[in-house]
């Protein structure tokens, strides 16, 4: 008898829940309770103090949006869209709310197109947020780039207040121009050796601010000036 109580108060119980359950997520799907509704959406980067106002704007839906029939797709790929935004990933939370998080590039230099100042990270991706005015602690490239610029960007730092641009020719090598009018053509191979040779030329003999239009160090084993 104990036993038949027990199933049929268990029966009643589980019947009890499963309305119930079945009534929050009816009521969640018609936009009925306030899980339902997004009512926040957070925003974190992996760089820090960056002004996030450009994706906040990308992120931000209409009042009283129904969380769980918010295209997620669409939302990150407006995301995606903003200038400087890597990649990004949206996470509906349990509450409804939403949870974004987008990986920033880094800049690491500067290209330009002759009149503006585009943000250039390490791969090469130039940003579309340009200025009108050259940071001058900054190297800039010029015209096409490879996939990374970051080693020949570390060494060209060390010519920054010399250095007007670098230039990627023919898709194999690297030619520096100096703010005197100066065209570095570096070699093929190893151009990182190439300018610590121009770096100890300049320091010793002051190269860089002589009456010259051409260096040719493609050939490692003599440099050419013209």
């Amino acid at each position: 008898m104990k036993r038949s109580i027990w199933f049929w108060l268990y029966f009643i119980l589980a019947i009890i829940l499963a309305v119930y359950f079945a009534t929050r997520t009816i009521m969640t799907g018609m936009g009925r309770t306030k899980i339902s509704i997004v009512r926040n959406i957070s925003i974190s980067a992996d760089i820090r103090d960056k002004d996030l106002s450009a994706i906040a704007a990308a992120a931000s839906v209409a009042p009283k949006t129904r969380a769980y029939s918010l295209n997620l797709s669409a939302l990150n790929a407006r995301i995606d869209d903003v200038a400087g935004v890597n990649k990004s990933a949206v996470r509906r939370l349990p509450n409804g709310n939403l949870a974004i998080k987008v990986s920033l590039y880094r800049a690491v230099a500067l290209w330009t197109d002759g009149e503006k100042f585009f943000p250039l990270s390490a791969d090469g991706t130039i940003v579309n947020s340009p200025t009108d005015t050259r940071d001058e602690g900054n190297v800039v490239f010029r015209g096409t780039l490879p996939n990374d610029i970051s080693d020949i960007t570390k060494v060209a730092h060390n010519l920054v207040q010399d250095l007007d641009y670098l230039e990627w020719i023919e898709n194999r090598r690297w030619n520096l121009h100096t703010l005197g009018g100066i065209t570095i053509m570096l070699p093929e191979n190893d151009p990182i050796s190439a300018i610590g040779t121009l770096m100890t030329l300049n320091r010793n003999h002051g190269i860089l601010t002589k009456n010259i239009t051409l260096i040719d160090m493609r050939d490692p084993t003599r440099t050419l000036v013209k």
